[in-house]
């Protein structure tokens, strides 16, 4: 159980393009021998099951390799693809870190990300950042599914309409929205202060 602040809420962040600036997209994009647009390739991905078991710890980097380039018709050897994909998120937004030391202690900051352990030991930081952390690999569980909600909210403890919740992809917006969440779809982490101050959520 997780005790708020007095008056505060959960400020829940997905990382990648929300708190981490990531290049997956410019990343997959450049691999792929067919192009997709942006919207279908995040649905294929959300979609894809291999993505989903790597993201659930399921199986280790080498079997998720080898099994996304030949579901995603790539041409690289899996050692290749693995290497450049473990430099897609690069690293905090410029004003993320300043943005959360100046929340801390009056919400609670937590993360609710589709990751893996690659991408994750990229930000040991991100610990001391935030007071809870939510992460798929860990959990066996991943958004969009209601499921990794409904865990994030009985692990906090609190009620779905105390949690703020900020992401960059619709689908993942819509299932917190149905829960009951204020949930907002931001393209990067500029969207999320002026959501914080119109929702007053930040201090005078």
């Amino acid at each position: 159980m997780s005790s708020l602040p007095r008056d505060g809420k959960v400020l829940l962040f997905d990382l990648g393009g929300v708190l981490v600036e990531n290049r997956g997209r410019e990343g997959l994009t450049a691999m792929l021998t067919v192009p997709l647009a942006a919207a279908e390739m995040w649905a294929k991905w959300l979609g894809s099951p291999v993505v989903r078991d790597f993201e659930r710890g399921l199986i280790d980097s080498d079997a998720f390799a080898s099994a996304f380039v030949a579901e995603w018709d790539i041409e690289l050897e899996p050692a290749a693809f693995i290497e450049a994909f473990a430099t897609w998120p690069r690293d905090l937004y410029a004003g993320a870190e300043v943005l959360l030391r100046g929340l801390k202690g009056r919400h609670h900051l937590a993360c609710l990300s589709n990751t893996n352990a690659i991408h994750w030991q990229r930000f040991p930081q991100l610990a001391a950042l935030l007071d809870s952390c939510f992460l798929s690999h860990e959990m066996g569980l991943v958004k969009p599914d209601r499921e990794a909600f409904e865990f994030t909210l009985a692990r906090l403890d609190v009620a779905p309409q105390d949690v703020y919740f900020f992401d960059d992809l619709l689908p993942n917006v819509a299932t917190a929205r149905d829960l009951g969440m204020h949930a907002f779809q931001v393209e990067d982490f500029s969207g999320i202060e002026p959501v914080l101050r119109r929702e007053r959520l930040l201090a005078p």
